[in-house]
């Protein structure tokens, strides 16, 4: 089971150039850390509307790892 939780906001996100690449954000639960993701290749086209529901992805991901960032008590080992 991954501790990473993907946003289900960008399920519908898909290359621009119709190669069914995909992009995945994703919190890590005991962490904090926020993973970008481009799923099926190194690079994804998106359109300005897909590019712009990665960026809010990315910011409620950061503002979800900030809040699990100050709740970890001090000194707790992260593990992946």
């Amino acid at each position: 089971m991954s501790a990473f939780v993907s946003d289900p906001g960008l399920d519908g996100v898909r290359d621009a150039a119709g190669h069914g690449t995909e992009v995945d954000v994703a919190v890590h639960l005991h962490d904090g850390t926020v993973r970008l993701a481009i799923l099926w290749t190194q690079e994804i086209l998106l359109s300005a509307d897909d590019a712009d529901q990665v960026a809010q992805a990315l910011q409620r991901a950061a503002e979800q790892g900030r809040r699990i960032t100050v709740a970890r008590p001090p000194n707790r080992p992260t593990s992946a």
